[in-house]
């Protein structure tokens, strides 16, 4: 008789792919920064923890800042996203995205013209595109957008110049006259993950959910464990 075949060593058993970070779909979760979200906390700590905790993505969102010291905090961000195996964006400025290697850029909904920074871009690098309007997520789409987020879905204190909260029917509605991959923001915390999956996010955008809380490590990885049963509800 023969005997049962017994399982490899763990070191030799075939090893999971780590997901490709320049894959929007796979992120989950894309962190927004937000310095003054930090208690006080040195941005670049806050998030190397996000990023022990699993986050793949983020966006440096620091518009205050003169571009020596945007420059100089992207370059400590790209430090520890590459790293960590994480995608690294920054909002608006392609200069910056460039002179620090990023992997992309995040555009206002009035910044640039998709085209335009994908020409200085080039092919390799992502775009991300805010929007607000149906309208504006297909015209992200295509204009060749590698991803869009969406919201406000929630009230939230960094969204309320964009009106009020446009809800998860909304969102719902948008998700499905388009394929790009997409993610709600405004408000999102772990109470709003499982509905906001449900509605056909791709992730979750966030901000205080993560940098604002005592332990953004633990808060990440929660986020992510939320996202990633609900992704198949």
């Amino acid at each position: 008789m023969t005997p049962p075949r017994s399982e490899p060593p763990t070191s030799h058993r075939p090893q999971q792919p780590t997901p490709n970070p320049l894959t929007p779909s796979t992120w989950r979760v894309y962190l927004v920064t937000d310095r003054a979200q930090t208690d006080g906390r040195p941005l670049t700590d806050v998030i190397a923890a996000a990023l022990q905790g699993g986050i793949r993505a983020v966006q440096l969102r620091e518009r205050d800042l003169p571009t020596r010291e945007l420059l100089a905090l992207a370059e400590r961000l790209r430090a520890v996203t590459r790293a960590a195996g994480a995608a690294l964006l920054i909002n608006d400025r392609i200069d910056v995205a460039l002179a620090c290697d990023a992997d992309g850029v995040h555009l206002p909904a009035a910044s640039f013209a998709i085209a335009d920074a994908r020409a200085l871009l080039g092919p390799q690098r992502l775009i991300g595109v805010s929007t607000h309007t149906p309208d504006e997520v297909a015209a992200a789409a295509r204009a060749g957008a590698d991803f869009a987020v969406f919201g406000p879905i929630y009230d939230t204190p960094s969204k309320r110049a964009y009106g009020t909260p446009l809800g998860l029917a909304k969102f719902a509605q948008v998700r499905s006259a388009v394929t790009l991959p997409l993610f709600a923001i405004g408000g999102i915390d772990l109470g709003q993950v499982e509905e906001v999956r449900a509605a056909g996010a791709d992730g979750i955008a966030v901000i205080r959910a993560i940098l604002a809380v005592p332990d953004p490590a633990r808060a990440a990885a929660d986020l992510l464990r939320l996202s990633d049963r609900s992704g198949d509800l």
